[in-house]
């Protein structure tokens, strides 16, 4: 056998100090040559931090030879072997350099050593060592401790014969019948199962026959061993097809008799990836639902319901009878696992399990409830809705039951909460208009409980658009008017105030009896009041006083004058609609008039100082237009014309806005339930392939699912490959120096997750040596440089290439610079050539995201840094400045396409959101327009992150657009 490919996996080791500064090679050999065990074990620990960083450290090979092997140690012993799995040992001529033969002797004395702890750490070395000549002296110790009396030698021991024999079959020809010999004659269940995993890979007609022979007894084996042969038979049956049926019958008794959580889960991936049959995968699924709901580990429960969630992906349908199996899991504590089960429920609702699904989901909807206002109540209680609303979007028969039990609710949820009970009853009513008239009955009784301003602007808009009968506008009527209160709201506010004050100053007189008389002003005048310059308001009020006013009372007091202008929308629809419905001139007459005087009262209480915020321009001027549109539908001179405009902007145009809305929603939900379909389907003149007709060596094998996913994350996606191209090498070469210059120096840069590497070349363009060269790089920004290369000397026009290793820590603007320093000829001083900037590109780091429009303004609400960057640019339209936009930072659009207008249209607002590799969240709102004078597009970019650096990072990319995009251009010289 050749050597293998692969490189060795070495062991983590915890970095203590991760700010502290870097030692030198100096520092690292004083401290090994004087310090005491316990001083040499933190040396070792900063020694293996900075080699697996990059620095290699030859120089320290000898020193941890004469210093640290001959300790007894047992913690600096450990360590030292964490040393011989990193440490090269190939010289640059690829041959064993000869410190390594005093290492060799060290370690065949530490296998036989009479301690079982450093024999078994050093077998366990001995099985990451890929060196044929280190290796071949070790083989008789390693034979030799497969019959030591401790089973923790023998079960590395049987470990390091595997890996001895993989990396060269010479140095073990009959390591086959050794791995059998002592599977037959071991005890120990640990050193069994190492020797079945290694006879599997070895000799797999060997372990065929173990496993044959154990069949009838492998209930009785021990777990260890199970999960081994549960993996050799998976991998087996893909090899082997002719055996899968047998295998699967093997593997159901196995899941059947077992009580091992890990035998259980291992045979439910082996079934799910052997089978597709649904009795099968119904009796693994629901293997795995026991163990998600007893593990008490949250993380093993998201990754059992991640495989529960990858059979009904491959199977669509399947897994319906065990939806309510899967709803068990709720009882779980945790956030993440309770969304998690949600999710793959609602994709297996159907409509013969839809009401136990929604009778449970309203059982955990009322315990949420009554746990009060805790955070995690709240959240899960946001994620209920959410499954709620999905459930009864779909199927009529749950959405009128559902839509009671949360408007009974509403007044003891959040605005989060309240809101997306709102918007579920919006889509429900517009969606099934059998159940208009019994939702908006509960909706107006319920709408005295909210609390929320925002919900309650929903509900008005509910009643704008869908009282479409006379009883319904009556109802919606009498509701806004008992929900205003007393008006005008100002007189009775004051009144209110004043007999407030009354009662006080009676109170008053009754405990002091001082004489009270008018306010007389420096001047010597009288002072004057009014309700507009009122010093007394509203926010002496307490709390229960606040909370028992009408709810659009409330909102007003408060300032929310948002509110009230939505209240001027829906009270011209009712009244359009409401003539167009009856010709009672009367009752139309006392509308406009109630409605008038609503309106112009909420105007003068706003102006006032009762309120807490005097109310704004906008709200005032959409107000104001509403009171003159009710006047001129009261004047019977008006056009029709005008009238047919003013159905057509408050009757039509947004009740179509919203059907279109909830006609792509839907378009969207089927498209990704039919791309979902589509993955795992077959073509129908796909060829049928008949076991009984395959030969004995079948190309029609399935692939083995989970050895690929970790092969995936292990070697990565082909993206890897193709981005080591030649050409997409070529143009990450950046030039250090210029070509003038002594030194010529260019770098190329790769960019893993965390870390960028500096392949440097330097060439010496004089005619001298240069000796004692050696490059320095410093930094800006959060990186940090790993390893400074050392000096060396370059002959005349020869070239020298080095290694540079930044480490970076967040998606912020980076910076690194430098210089090289060489000797000047004849006792001269050093001599220096500076170095360009190189700027690390943050693209590289962020990456397009998804999110909801829920989860958007709540960090946009959140975020408090902000970068605004005004946009000035020279394109033909406003998706082509889009366009340049996401390609330039890596930002994905978060609004519809459908929203985003025509490709010639005039104005153009967005929202856009990316994620960094380090998890840092990215957002952005666009708000652009074309100058009909000028052509160019004009405008504003937002953008807020958590951190300054990510946000001052991004708005440069957005600065650089602009300037790429004004550059002029010439056509001739």
């Amino acid at each position: 056998m050749t050597v293998s490919s692969k490189q060795p996996a070495y062991t983590l080791v915890f970095d203590p100090s991760p700010m502290a500064v870097s030692y030198t090679v100096a520092d690292f050999q004083k401290a090994l040559e004087k310090g005491s065990d316990e001083d040499k074990i933190e040396t070792m620990k900063e020694i293996l931090v900075t080699m697996l960083e990059g620095n290699p450290l030859p120089e320290l090979l000898m020193h941890i030879i004469r210093f640290v092997m001959p300790s007894k140690n047992k913690r600096l012993k450990k360590l030292l072997y964490f040393y011989w799995e990193i440490v090269p040992k190939l010289d640059s001529e690829g041959k064993l350099r000869h410190e390594m033969i005093l290492v060799c002797n060290a370690i065949q004395h530490d296998l036989q050593h009479p301690n079982e702890f450093i024999r078994g750490n050093t077998l366990r070395f001995l099985t990451k060592l890929k060196e044929a000549e280190l290796l071949e002296q070790m083989v008789p110790s390693v034979l030799a401790c497969l019959d030591y009396r401790h089973a923790y030698v023998r079960k590395y021991a049987i470990l390091a014969v595997l890996s001895i024999y993989k990396v060269s079959d010479h140095l073990i020809p009959d390591a086959k019948e050794i791995i059998h010999s002592f599977l037959a004659a071991e005890t120990d269940p640990v050193c069994k199962r190492n020797s079945f995993i290694g006879l599997s890979e070895l000799d797999r007609d060997a372990a065929l026959t173990y496993l044959e022979d154990n069949m009838t007894s492998i209930e009785s084996l021990d777990p260890l061993l199970q999960v081994s042969l549960v993996q050799f038979i998976r991998k087996d049956a893909i090899n082997t097809p002719s055996l899968k049926a047998q295998y699967i019958e093997l593997l159901s008794e196995i899941l059947s008799s077992t009580s091992s959580n890990e035998v259980i889960f291992e045979a439910c991936l082996a079934l799910t990836s052997l089978s597709s049959n649904p009795v099968v995968l119904n009796s693994a699924a629901s293997k795995l639902i026991d163990l998600a709901v007893k593990e008490s580990d949250n993380n093993v429960k998201l990754i059992v319901l991640d495989r529960i969630q990858d059979i009904n992906n491959k199977n669509p349908g399947t897994l319906e009878d065990l939806t309510l199996d899967i709803l068990r899991v709720l009882s779980a504590e945790d956030l993440d696992v309770r969304a998690k089960a949600l999710d793959i429920s609602m994709n297996l609702v159907a409509s013969r399990n839809v009401d136990a699904v929604v009778k449970l989901l309203k059982k955990e909807f009322q315990q949420t409830v009554n746990n009060g206002e805790k955070d995690k109540s709240m959240q899960y209680r946001q994620l209920l809705i959410k499954s709620i609303h999905s459930v009864a979007i779909r199927f009529v028969e749950a959405a009128g039951d559902v839509i009671s039990l949360l408007l009974g609710f509403i007044g003891e949820l959040g605005t989060a909460g309240a809101s997306e009970v709102i918007s579920f009853v919006k889509e429900v009513v517009e969606k099934f208009p059998q159940l208009r008239a019994t939702i908006l009955n509960n909706l107006i009784s319920s709408m005295e409980e909210i609390k929320s301003a925002k919900a309650y602007r929903g509900a008005l808009w509910i009643l704008g658009e869908y009282a479409t009968s006379e009883q319904e506008i009556q109802n919606s009527w009498k509701h806004i008017r008992a929900s205003i209160g007393e008006v005008p709201i100002l007189q009775s506010e004051l009144r209110r105030l004043n007999k407030k004050n009354e009662d006080d100053e009676a109170e008053k007189e009754e405990s002091e009896s001082k004489p009270t008389g008018p306010v007389i002003l420096p001047d010597g005048t009288y002072a004057t009041e009014n309700a507009f310059d009122s010093v007394k308001t509203n926010k002496d009020d307490s709390s229960e006083e606040i909370e028992s006013r009408p709810p659009l009372r409330r909102f007003i007091l408060s300032g929310d004058f948002y509110t009230a202008s939505i209240l001027a929308s829906t009270i011209i629809k009712l009244v359009i609609r409401f003539k167009n419905l009856s010709k009672d001139t009367k009752i139309i007459n006392a509308f406009v008039a109630e409605g008038l005087l609503i309106l112009v009262s909420i105007i003068r209480v706003g102006q006032s100082n009762l309120v807490e915020k005097r109310i704004d321009e906008d709200s005032q001027e959409r107000i104001m237009n509403a009171i003159s549109i009710l006047m001129d539908e009261n004047n019977s001179k008006t056009e029709e014309i005008e009238s047919q405009l003013l159905k057509l902007a408050f009757l039509d145009a947004t009740k179509s806005s919203f059907q279109a809305q909830v006609a792509r929603s839907k378009k969207e939900l089927a498209k990704r339930s039919a791309k979902n379909i589509k993955k795992n389907a077959e073509a129908v003149d796909k060829a049928m392939n008949f076991r009984q007709f395959a030969g004995s060596i079948s190309t029609s094998n399935t692939e083995d699912t989970i050895e690929e996913d970790l092969n995936l994350a292990i070697k990565g996606d082909d993206s890897m490959a193709k981005a080591n191209l030649v050409s997409s090498k070529l143009r990450k070469i950046v030039q250090l120096t210029g070509f003038s210059d002594p030194v010529y120096a260019e770098a190329y840069i790769t960019t893993n997750q965390f870390d960028v590497v500096f392949d440097v070349l330097l060439v010496n363009q004089t005619k001298e040596t240069l000796k004692n060269l050696h490059v320095q790089f410093a930094t800006l920004g959060d990186l940090k440089i790993i390893d400074n290369p050392p000096s060396t000397n370059i002959i005349a026009h020869g070239f020298h290439k080095i290694s540079v290793t930044v480490k970076v820590s967040s998606a912020d603007t980076g910076v690194i610079f430098g210089n090289i320093i060489y000797d000047g000829g004849h006792g001269q001083d050093a001599r220096y050539v500076i170095l360009n900037d190189v700027h690390v590109d943050i693209m590289d780091y962020i990456k397009p995201a998804k999110t909801t429009d829920e989860n958007f303004r709540t960090m946009w609400n959140a975020f408090e840094w902000e970068n605004k960057i005004s946009v000035k640019a020279q394109l033909p339209t406003l998706h082509a400045y889009l366009r340049e936009l996401v390609e330039g930072t890596n930002m994905g659009i978060l609004t519809e396409e459908n929203s985003l207008g025509e490709e010639d249209c005039r104005f153009l607002s967005c929202n856009l959101y990316a994620k960094s590799s380090f998890g840092e969240d990215a957002l952005a709102n666009l708000c652009i327009e074309k100058e009909p004078s000028t052509g160019q597009v004009v405008g504003h970019v937002r953008i807020r992150s958590k951190g300054q650096g990510l946000a001052l990072s991004l708005g440069d990319r957005v600065a650089l657009i602009a300037k790429q995009n004004n550059k002029v251009k010439l056509d001739r010289i």
